[in-house]
């Protein structure tokens, strides 16, 4: 028996329907336009995962640079329903952790889930991401509507005042 392979390919303007189906058929929320498009130039931070040459998942990230601090944020990271548990998510969290390591210019990596997700939840906690807070009423047209932030921290965030001295 062969093993199966888990590809990631870069998204393209010939790609892109196939992440759109991709998202409308695994999140529960929908996406627009700029965010194709902002996913079009995100180069190496959006990825779709293949599995024996068939795409089965997506992951889509922007970098944040809010709250005096440089964050990549996973926007979408999802796989159709089948292919769960085959490692392909996984093979997605990587390429964004090697990603973020290969920088070493980010202070964290963070994203929302919804409260009643607890795969997702799970999911992510076995890469070192917890939940720092809860937003209420995050999602408009699903519930329940209030989603979890999970960040996983890759450097200590220091007292901005002290920062100067620290860093002399």
């Amino acid at each position: 028996m062969t093993r199966s392979k888990i590809e990631l390919g870069d998204v393209t303007p010939h790609n892109i329907k196939q992440l759109k189906l991709l998202n409308q058929v695994v999140f529960p929320v929908s996406y627009n336009e700029k965010f194709y498009k902002d996913v079009l130039e995100a180069g190496e931070l959006a990825k779709l995962a293949y599995y024996n040459d068939i795409v089965v998942g997506a992951v889509c990230c922007r970098v944040d640079t809010s709250e005096n601090s440089r964050r990549l944020y996973i926007m979408t990271l999802g796989c159709l329903y089948p292919y769960r548990r085959l490692g392909i998510g996984t093979v997605m969290v990587q390429h964004v952790l090697n990603y973020v390591y290969k920088d070493g210019n980010f202070d964290s990596i963070f994203l929302h889930v919804q409260i009643s997700n607890e795969g997702a939840i799970d999911f992510y906690k076995k890469f070192g991401f917890e939940i720092v807070e809860t937003k209420e009423h995050y999602y408009k047209r699903i519930e329940p509507a209030d989603a979890h932030v999970l960040q996983k921290t890759l450097r200590p965030k220091t007292n901005q005042t002290n920062n100067q001295q620290i860093n002399q």
